[in-house]
């Protein structure tokens, strides 16, 4: 009998994730299917910084939580044949048996761009940077937008909208190679929040001060944003990967008062909630592509043996753009 591969969570994380916290474990292939059912294969396995902040998604013992591509490899359902490629959040498993159908996604129609970007670029990444400019912070032709987390899956392609869409665009990002990389995407600006002053460096560049923030990072990087805000600035909370791993209490400035001052509005947000509305992103983000307006990068992982790898490495930034596991 074939056997499915499963990245658990052996324990609960405790501060700062490690190998140690998963374990790889293998369960029975069914043999046979009732009506309606059917089983599929992993093709592409997404890893996201989420993953750690829903930690509770995934309990002890269980498939850790996540979004895959995957190939029908037995049907007894004639709206998936064998062959047919869906997109369902089945965890860290190389094989899912799929009981109820109604938990699978629609497939964005891709063309020829590689199918991996249904995790990416018209996936959560994607949906996340399109309805976040333009439906949560409503970005207006002329105004200024800081991005933190700016390489990577969402940040990368926020930064691009906001260029389409005909702003001024400031990121921050981790390393000199990223930094050169939002440059060649088209950003005003781009910083190295590691080397420069994020308070001095946006002083520079926006002395009138940020009409928007999207935020990806939290921690000391939105303080410093904060004070830049222009009045009736907007900021979404799309990420707070800067301290997902603490594992004590946080101790940052008040800022409060600015936000009073300055009338601001911070919005989080989870492109979850809005599932129904993906299909318009989806489209859109396509022609984009196609007409050379949207650029993207992946780093590809290869093999499922090492997800817990790939994920590890996003609290590291060794990914640059959306990060993804080739089973």
């Amino acid at each position: 009998m074939s056997k499915c591969k499963i990245w658990t969570l052996k324990a609960d994380f405790q501060g700062q994730a490690k190998f140690s916290d998963f374990q790889l474990i293998e369960e029975d292939i069914p043999t046979s299917l009732k009506d309606g059912e059917l089983v599929c294969e992993a093709m592409y396995l997404s890893v996201d910084p989420y993953m750690r902040f829903f930690s509770e998604m995934s309990k002890v013992g269980e498939p850790v939580t996540g979004e895959q591509i995957a190939r029908v490899t037995k049907s007894k359902n004639t709206k998936y044949p064998v062959g047919t490629k869906i997109r369902l959040s089945s965890g860290w498993r190389s094989h899912t048996h799929v009981k109820d159908v109604s938990t699978i996604d629609v497939m964005p129609e891709l063309g020829d761009l590689p199918l991996s970007l249904t995790l990416g670029v018209m996936g959560m990444p994607g949906m996340t940077a399109y309805f976040t400019l333009l439906d949560v912070l409503k970005l207006q032709k002329g105004e200024t937008m800081v991005v933190s987390g700016a390489a990577g899956a969402v940040g990368s392609l926020a930064g691009q909208i906001g260029k389409i869409l005909g702003c001024t665009v400031i990121g921050f990002a981790g390393t000199d190679a990223k930094i050169k990389w939002l440059k060649e995407l088209g950003f005003d600006y781009a910083f190295n929040y590691k080397t420069e002053d994020v308070s001095k460096s946006i002083e520079k560049v926006a002395p009138d001060g940020v009409h928007c923030y999207c935020d990806m990072v939290g921690g000391e990087i939105s303080f410093q944003v904060l004070k830049h805000m222009r009045n009736f600035g907007r900021m979404a909370v799309l990420g707070s990967i800067s301290t997902y791993n603490n594992s004590k209490d946080i101790s940052a400035p008040y800022l409060f008062p600015d936000i009073l001052k300055k009338s601001l509005s911070i919005t989080g947000f989870i492109i979850f909630n809005i599932r129904e509305k993906w299909h318009i992103g989806e489209k859109q983000m396509v022609e984009w592509i196609k007409q050379g307006k949207l650029k993207y990068k992946e780093t590809i992982t290869e093999g499922f043996q090492n997800m817990p790898e790939a994920f590890l490495g996003l609290f590291e930034g060794k990914n640059t753009g959306k990060a993804v596991v080739k089973a």
